[in-house]
């Protein structure tokens, strides 16, 4: 009766044996010099050395194919480690020489867009650049200059040619009266003219 009492209490332990070495087992399979990182590798190592003791001191012992396959994990990982450290490098002065040029290629559209906004702001008059304002205000100045000159010319123009009606009628009533002034004159010379003749008639006879 107490050998059965005891045999779920053995089946329990032997089962629990079971599954503990079965994990083991993964773990130890899990550690590999050939995979894995440094860390477990390291691990690897440990856990396959062994213990030696003398005069109070503990030492480990470590094949030595392990340490040698280790060393020449840590290298490959170290020379990886430079050409990534080295590529990154490269890629980081690559992207640094793009932002330069960039920069540079952002610098000169800025000056261009300024230089475009301030002669789009600006006009050339008599070639110096000046606003658009001074420009605009200039050419309404001239032109309303030119539309003062041009009404002077045409009131100047038009007093002018009355002016010049004025005198054709004055010199026209100027010719009326000499032609008629003539006339009379003529009609008082042939009247003397015919009284000289009679006299001079009268004393001959």
């Amino acid at each position: 009766m107490k050998g059965l009492k005891l045999l779920p209490i053995f089946i329990a332990l032997l089962v629990w044996n079971i599954q503990f070495a079965q994990e083991a087992d993964k773990e130890e399979e899990a550690l590999s010099l050939d995979s894995g990182t440094i860390d477990s590798q390291f691990e690897y190592v440990f856990d396959k050395g062994g213990n030696w003791g003398a005069a109070g001191v503990k030492y480990e012992i470590v094949k030595i194919t392990y340490l040698t396959k280790l060393r020449e994990n840590v290298l490959d990982t170290l020379s990886a480690y430079g050409k990534t450290e080295v590529s990154l490098k490269n890629t980081i002065n690559q992207h640094e020489a793009t932002i330069t040029d960039l920069n540079q290629k952002l610098d000169l559209t800025t000056k261009n867009l300024t230089t475009v906004t301030e002669e789009k702001d600006s006009m050339s008059f008599l070639g110096i650049q000046v606003a658009k304002i001074t420009y605009n205000l200039m050419l309404w100045s001239i032109i309303g200059g030119l539309v003062i000159l041009l009404l002077l010319f045409i009131y100047k123009f038009r007093k002018s040619n009355v002016l010049t009606q004025e005198a054709k009628t004055n010199l026209s009533e100027l010719e009326v009266e000499f032609e008629d002034h003539r006339r009379r004159s003529l009609e008082r010379e042939q009247k003397v003219s015919r009284q000289l003749m009679d006299e001079l008639n009268k004393h001959k006879k």
